[in-house]
């Protein structure tokens, strides 16, 4: 007559508790994966949105000194053009789409409604870096109020560009996110609010990040 060996309860229960270790160690090491995929994914995006959105500002740039020139608006246009190559070299070093273009997510506001110039006079076009509200505001004030900020990808002493100051105001550009702030000159007109260079963009800047979307800008003098 055989006999059948059973196991004991407590031996039943050891067993069904190595089984769930191991079943929940594969788990783990899946969203661990998968967590770290998602975080690659998102930086990659990130930088890809912020190199977009400088392609685009330069982009809207040209076109404004084409569609209004200037003695010096060729040279301005092929420096800007310059630009453009460049962030294309680092669209494709970052693994984005090439050319790929977007504008910065703050609408400029028009103009406040003026006196119309007399009749014997002929109209004027207001000049580029006063289009805005933001142009009359204090010192002090916060200005730009919903604009991301990225570079413009041009080189120097760290500056600003502007469609909405002349060039000779201060804005204070802080990011949110690490707390770190400059004060710079707006030298030039651009596509954006408030526009940094490299140099600029480098002081304030997270790394790895071409885009700062929690920013505060101040117009200090």
């Amino acid at each position: 007559m055989s006999r059948r060996r059973t196991l004991s309860t407590k031996k039943k229960l050891a067993l069904l508790v190595s089984a769930a270790a191991v079943a929940g160690g594969g788990a783990f090491a899946f969203a661990a994966t998968s967590n770290a995929s998602s975080v690659q994914n998102a930086a990659t995006s990130t930088v890809c949105q912020g190199l977009a959105t400088a392609f685009g500002n330069n982009e809207t740039f040209i076109a404004d000194q084409r569609a209004n020139p200037d003695a010096q608006s060729e040279a301005r246009i092929a420096n800007r053009e310059a630009v453009l190559a460049q962030i294309k070299v680092q669209q494709e070093a970052s693994g984005c789409e090439v050319g790929e273009s977007a504008q910065d997510s703050q609408p400029v506001t028009p103009p406040a409604a003026s006196t119309p110039p007399a009749a014997s006079a002929p109209a004027q076009s207001a000049p580029a870096e006063d289009t805005g509200a933001d142009a009359g505001a204090a010192t002090g004030d916060q200005v730009c109020n919903g604009s991301t900020v990225t570079l413009s990808g041009e080189a120097g002493a760290p500056a600003a560009s502007s469609n909405q100051f002349p060039a000779g105001t201060l804005l204070k550009v802080t990011n949110l996110d690490n707390n770190k702030s400059t004060t710079v000159e707006v030298t030039a007109t651009s596509g954006s609010c408030a526009l940094l260079n490299n140099a600029a963009f480098e002081l304030v800047r997270e790394p790895g990040k071409f885009l700062i979307r929690n920013a505060l800008i101040e117009k200090v003098g």
